[in-house]
C-alpha cells in the first residue's frame, strides 16, 4: 500500500508539472502578443523573456498557492484527496488543450479551479465546496478583473492620448515601442506571479492528501521552484495559435496600446496576487486591449472575436468541471 500511495502521488505531481507546462505555453501570449504583433520585439526574444520574468515572478509570494491548496474546498479524512487532485488536473489540461487546438485564449487558472470544484462534487458532494472561498476569491475575481482591465485600460489610453496629444505619431510610436519591452516583461513577471502559484497549490494539496504534509502547511520551497521551472519551459515552448488570436485579432494594436494594456492588466494581476486571488491572466489582459482599443472608436474592436473569448470564459469553469468528473468516474475505481 505504502507503494502504491507513492506512485499515486508521484503521477499526480507528474500532471501537475505536465498543468504547469500547458499553462505556460498556453498563456505565453498573455505576456508577448502585443509586443511581439507590435514589433516591439522580436519573437524568440520575447519568449525568452517572458520565461525568465516568469520564473522571476513565480518566486515571489504564495498567497495564491494558498487559497487553492486550502481556501475551495473540505476534504474529510479519508476522502480520497490525491485522487481527486489527479482528476482536477486532467479535466483542465483537456480544456487547455482543446482551447489551445482553436487558438481561444481561455483561462487555464479557471480551467484548474472547474476541474477542482468538478472533481470534489463527483467525489464527496457539493456541501464539501467553500461557498465563501469560492464566492470572494473566486467568482467576484472573475466578474470584476475583466471590468477593471476594460475600464483601467480605455483610462490609461485616454490619459496618453491627451498628453501625447501634440506629439509626432512616428516618434511616439518609437518611443512606446521602447518602453512596451519594460511593460511586457512587466506583464510576464506578473503572470508568474499568479499563474505558477496555481500549480504550487495543487501540488501542495496532493502532498497534504498523501499525509506527507500536515493540513494547512506552507508551500514547500521545492515545489515553488519545481512550478517556476516548469511554467517557464512552458513559457519558452511558445503559445503561437493563442498569441495570433491575441495580438491581431481583437483589435489592431500600436506600440501605445500594447503598452497601456500591458501595463494595465499586470497592475490589476500583482494586486490580485497580493491577496489572494486567482484570477485569470488571459481574462485581464484580453479586456484589457479590449479597453485601449475601444479608446480610439468602439468600431475598431473586432467584437466577433471578443465575443468568442467571453464565451470561452463562461464555459471554462463549467466545461472543466464537467470533464474532471467525468475523469473522476473513470479513474476512481483503478485508484
Amino acid at each position: 500500500m505504502p507503494n502504491d500511495l507513492t506512485l499515486l502521488l508521484l503521477a499526480v505531481l507528474g500532471l501537475a508539472v505536465l498543468f504547469d507546462y500547458i499553462n505556460g505555453f498556453h498563456d505565453t501570449a498573455n505576456a508577448i502578443a502585443t509586443s511581439v504583433s507590435t514589433r516591439a520585439l522580436r519573437p524568440e526574444h520575447a519568449i525568452l523573456m517572458s520565461a525568465t520574468a516568469n520564473f522571476v515572478g513565480a518566486l515571489t509570494g504564495t498567497a495564491v498557492a494558498k487559497t487553492i491548496s486550502s481556501g475551495l474546498a473540505d476534504t474529510p479524512p479519508g476522502a480520497p484527496g490525491q485522487t481527486i487532485v489527479a482528476a482536477a488536473l486532467i479535466g483542465a489540461i483537456i480544456w487547455n488543450l482543446i482551447t489551445w487546438r482553436f487558438g481561444i485564449p481561455s483561462s487555464s487558472s479557471h480551467a484548474l479551479i472547474g476541474g477542482l470544484l468538478g472533481a470534489v462534487v463527483a467525489s464527496i458532494g457539493a456541501s464539501s465546496i467553500k461557498v465563501d472561498g469560492v464566492l470572494t476569491k473566486v467568482l467576484l475575481p472573475l466578474v470584476l478583473s475583466p471590468v477593471l482591465g476594460v475600464v483601467v485600460g480605455f483610462g490609461m489610453m485616454v490619459v496618453i492620448l491627451n498628453v501625447f496629444q501634440h506629439a509626432n505619431p512616428r516618434r511616439m510610436n518609437d518611443r512606446f515601442r521602447r518602453l512596451q519591452v519594460i511593460s511586457a516583461a512587466f506583464m510576464a513577471f506578473s503572470h508568474g506571479s499568479n499563474d505558477a502559484q496555481k500549480t504550487m497549490g495543487i501540488m501542495t494539496l496532493a502532498l497534504i492528501a498523501a499525509g506527507v504534509l500536515p493540513a494547512d502547511s506552507q508551500i514547500p520551497l521545492w515545489v515553488i521552484v519545481l512550478a517556476a521551472t516548469a511554467i517557464s519551459f512552458g513559457t519558452a515552448a511558445g503559445g503561437w495559435r493563442i498569441i495570433k488570436t491575441m495580438g491581431q485579432k481583437v483589435v489592431k494594436l500600436d506600440p501605445v496600446h500594447g503598452f497601456a494594456a500591458e501595463t494595465t492588466a499586470a497592475s490589476i494581476i500583482l494586486t490580485a496576487s497580493h491577496f489572494g486571488m486567482p484570477v485569470s491572466t488571459t481574462h485581464v489582459i484580453s479586456s484589457a486591449i479590449i479597453g485601449v482599443g475601444s479608446s480610439d472608436r468602439l468600431s475598431a474592436v473586432r467584437w466577433g472575436v471578443a465575443g468568442n473569448i467571453v464565451i470561452a470564459w463562461i464555459l471554462t469553469i463549467p466545461a472543466s468541471a464537467l470533464a474532471a468528473g467525468i475523469a473522476y468516474v473513470v479513474i476512481s475505481p483503478f485508484l
